[in-house]
């Protein structure tokens, strides 16, 4: 099982991370204005294959549990 986190500080909103995700478990949103990547999956749902982690901007951590 996996841990996503995204900080949402250092998130630009691309859409990479949601593009590279073969789960589909990464959405964006918008509040306020700004965009950014959320994890919508559950820490069984993520396989770990780390594709989301290509972050430019270093905003998505995966921790296995």
């Amino acid at each position: 099982m996996f841990i996503i986190t995204v900080d949402i500080e250092k998130c630009q909103g691309c859409g990479d991370c949601v593009e590279n995700c073969p789960q589909q478990l990464i959405v964006l949103v918008e509040e306020n204005g700004k965009k950014y990547a959320v994890y919508s999956g559950s820490p069984d749902d993520c396989i770990g294959c780390m594709s989301c982690e290509t972050c430019e901007e270093n905003a998505i951590t995966i921790t296995e549990i």
